[in-house]
């Protein structure tokens, strides 16, 4: 990414078969989100291990991947790895869940460690399995996390494109709540490679996306980013009124 980009930021694409519905019967879906804190990973690990406490079987497989992953996020890479070294072997009898999950997490430890192309790998199985499971919030997560490990390359433009055709179209929140960051993430992508005047509609999408999530700070960000892409395109006046609107409001990028 620029420096002018703010943070956050296996099938083959064009390769898709899309998402089947989701199995009749599955288990319901743990609601994994309600205990992460993603700006405190330490207390969102102390939230999972005391889930922990009372989980079993595929439940307790899913717990787990996520401590891995508040381990990942403070860059404790080796507890990450030696706490999915755990959950690996456990999996041979899992539902699909648990083992698409191990298959993010396990990537997203490789990916914040640098180690790119084992991440791609792993989230690409994680996006094959989930298409095959009709897991969608998952498929989109996949999706985004091979964006992101592609960075920098016309395949996370079409990586991106992939999990937003599935996230538009579900009626899963969990599916649809990755689409204000996809956007975000697919804007830059196009704004990197110069492509100003593709950039700027989706720019404006995850604005609209954002606004309808409330979040004021996100809000700001999203903003900004159609200001830089507005004076990329030479509309400089614009840019530069939606940057004083937010210098107003206390906004520093």
């Amino acid at each position: 990414m620029t420096s002018a980009a703010p943070p956050d930021r296996g099938l083959t694409p064009g390769s898709d078969p899309g998402v089947r519905p989701r199995t009749r019967g599955a288990a319901p879906e743990i609601d994994i989100e309600a205990f992460w804190e993603y700006s405190d990973p330490g207390a969102s690990e102390g939230r999972f291990r005391e889930a922990l406490a009372g989980a079993r079987g595929d439940e307790r497989l899913e717990l787990l991947t996520q401590v891995a992953r508040t381990h990942s996020l403070r860059k404790d890479f080796a507890a990450a790895h030696k706490l999915l070294d755990e959950v690996e072997p456990q999996l041979a009898n899992a539902g699909p869940r648990p083992r698409i999950r191990y298959l993010l997490e396990r990537g997203r430890t490789f990916n914040s460690a640098g180690e790119k192309e084992k991440a791609r790998e792993l989230f690409e199985r994680a996006w094959a399995l989930a298409g095959d499971h009709g897991e969608e919030g998952l498929a989109v997560d996949a999706a985004h996390m091979v964006a992101i490990a592609r960075s920098g390359t016309p395949e996370s433009i079409e990586w991106n494109r992939k999990g937003l055709a599935i996230a538009n179209e579900s009626k899963f929140a969990k599916a649809r709540a990755l689409i204000p960051a996809i956007y975000n993430n697919l804007a830059w992508e196009l704004y990197d490679a110069k492509r100003f005047d593709e950039a700027l509609p989706v720019f404006e999408k995850a604005l609209e996306a954002w606004t309808a999530t409330g979040k004021p700070k996100q809000i700001q960000v999203a903003k900004w980013s159609v200001a830089q892409c507005l004076k990329a395109l030479g509309r400089r006046d614009e840019g530069e009124r939606i940057e004083r609107a937010l210098e107003a409001e206390g906004y520093k990028p």
